[in-house]
């Protein structure tokens, strides 16, 4: 029996900790791994089109299945195309290898060709990144990345040169056992008798819920109902707690909708659960705040806290259930879920009604449609932009959905590399792309991965030909939009030009057709919907500095000409924007 190489048992270790697949482009420094792969029948290599592609792949990977998932670049230029999309694995908690092969050992520091040093380059987007320089070192560093990896929820780095990779695998190396899941963390006795008498002492009581309430679904619905609690939410936690929720008052945030901002601001303790919310703007500085959080690095960092709670939202809610005293004034509670359907009914559903002649369709309407059309456990991956608003609103979470995207890093082209991940987990399971024009052109040549690997991957591209969410952003700084204009193809007939199936959409009464039947096909299909440049998104709480930012880019578009634009654009939007 042939001695094994290292490449061969950096490979063997990464089956042994469940990766099944490895993404990535082939390179000549990646030669020694790739090989290896070929020769185990127990994971796959799955060539895409771009490095960020394979990052993003294995992002959504991990996040759908919760296992370390791992992707590969080769030396220099090839694993620097990684960042991104490790930046959004990490960022989002998926517990991610990355293989940055690297140079001849005994030309780094020498300005070889192609030379980088990827173990410094990847540590702000990594909790543990080191480079292999000796073939004795390799199993315990990749047995301990892994373990960063997965015990920490992100992502590790291992840089690996060519030669060594090639090099014989030392003797009987030590095969230590592997971290594959967290533990539980209960929060300290005092954090909780403190919280506790917090609650009992207020009257009225929000929750707002992050990512961290994964699995936490009939507890925190328990617990609102003993407190008569709202329950709002961030992006990130809409899949985990919207649906079968009683006490749901929307989302809060740039993309938000409904009562949550009121619900945050108008109660006297907000409890923060599992969320690490970015927006402070959004978050009151007048009320009691609690924050529970597994990372404890996450606590305080967003708004100024009464209490900071260490522990899993589970298990945290579980404490607190049995101890905290039921409230029976439910005044509070009813009036923000009265506000949420004041404002669901004026707001969200005003593009959903009498829409079936308006041309350019609205975005609005295409995910109405489409969420009403797909399955019921279909995963959605979902483009930064517009494409975020859209699925925030209009696609509804049942527990066994999924909704991902680059929440937390917010890149552009996400959906299309996520979609790739996330169908490799299940062939058998509806996975749909809602790709923005500008994201999905970006990263366009990996529809060729769906078309070489036959993955079923349906991607309906929202086609407005413009960066609609930038274009709003420069309204609202009070200034007329520039460089936001995209000239597109036909879409459709580059899918049909790749060997997909594809279709353009331009009227309301084709949608639902073109949707059926890209869902009935059996490999990778393309919609594309040409839809309004001028839906935009309004907050939900509009700032005078807004108002005034948005009035001065209005002035000066028809100081420029552009009054017919502007009229179009108050159509689009007056339904949509919050009453006093």
């Amino acid at each position: 029996m042939a001695k094994q190489n290292v490449a061969e048992q950096f490979v063997d270790i990464l089956v042994r900790a469940g990766v099944e697949r490895l993404y990535g482009v082939v390179g000549d420094s990646l030669n020694p791994v790739v090989d290896a792969v070929r020769r185990n029948a127990a994971i796959d290599w799955v060539s895409v089109r771009h490095e960020e592609t394979a990052a993003f792949a294995a992002g959504a990977e991990a996040q759908i299945t919760g296992k370390l998932t791992a992707c590969a670049g080769s030396c220099g230029p090839g694993n620097l195309h990684l960042v991104n999309g490790l930046y959004d694995a990490h960022r989002s908690m998926a517990p991610v290898l990355a293989l940055a092969s690297h140079i001849p050992s005994s030309e780094i520091g020498l300005g070889y060709f192609q030379e980088t040093h990827p173990d410094r380059l990847f540590q702000e987007c990594s909790h543990y990144s080191e480079l292999i320089s000796s073939p004795k070192q390799m199993p315990r560093l990749l047995q301990t990345a892994i373990q960063n990896a997965v015990g920490r929820s992100g992502v590790s780095v291992v840089s690996l040169p060519g030669d060594i990779a090639d090099e014989p695998a030392p003797e009987k190396a030590a095969e230590t056992a592997l971290v594959t899941s967290r533990p539980t963390i209960r929060p300290g006795d005092a954090e909780i008798d403190r919280l506790v008498r917090m609650i009992d002492a207020a009257d009225r009581v929000t929750l707002f819920c992050g990512s961290g309430t994964a699995g936490a679904h009939a507890e925190v619905m328990e617990f609102a109902g003993k407190i008569k609690s709202p329950v709002g939410h961030a992006l990130r936690g809409k899949e985990w707690i919207q649906y079968d929720n009683p006490y749901d008052v929307g989302m809060s945030g740039l993309l938000g909708y409904g009562a949550a901002y009121e619900a945050t601001h108008e109660c006297d303790l907000l409890i923060l659960l599992g969320t690490d919310f970015p927006y402070n703007a959004f978050l009151p500085d007048d009320v009691q705040i609690v924050q529970v959080d597994v990372r404890p690095e996450h606590l305080g960092r967003r708004s100024r806290l009464d209490l900071a709670v260490w522990g899993d939202v589970r298990e945290t809610l579980r404490c607190l259930i049995p101890r905290v005293q039921e409230k029976k004034n439910r005044r509070f509670l009813d009036k923000m879920l009265k506000k949420h359907a004041d404002a669901l009914e004026g707001v969200v559903k005003a593009y959903t009604r009498k829409v079936d002649k308006h041309v350019p369709i609205h975005p609005e309407y295409v995910a109405s449609v489409l969420d009403e059309l797909a399955d019921q456990d279909a995963v959605f991956t979902v483009d930064t932009g517009m494409c975020n608003v859209w699925a925030a609103r209009y696609i509804s979470p049942n527990g066994r959905r999924r909704v991902i995207g680059s929440f937390s890093h917010g890149s552009m082209a996400n959906a299309l590399p996520m979609a790739i991940g996330a169908q490799f987990t299940d062939r058998g399971r509806q996975v749909v792309s809602m790709s923005g024009d500008g994201g999905f052109a970006m990263l366009m040549g990996d529809f060729l991965t769906l078309v070489q690997y036959d993955l079923p991957v349906k991607v309906v591209v929202f086609n407005n030909s413009s960066l609609s969410m930038v274009e709003l952003e420069m309204l609202v700084a009070g200034l007329p939009s520039h460089g936001t204009a995209n000239r597109n193809p036909d879409f459709a007939a580059v899918a049909r030009a790749c060997g997909a199936h594809g279709v353009r959409v331009e009227k309301p009464k084709d949608l639902a057709g073109a949707l059926k039947t890209a869902f009935r096909h059996k490999g990778p299909a393309l919609v594309d919907v040409v839809t309004d440049p001028n839906a935009l998104s309004i907050p939900p709480k509009i700032s005078a500095e807004m108002v005034t930012g948005f009035a001065l880019s209005a002035s000066k578009m028809v100081l420029d000409g552009g009054v017919g634009r502007m009229l179009q654009m108050a159509r689009s939007n007056l339904r949509n924007v919050p009453r006093p």
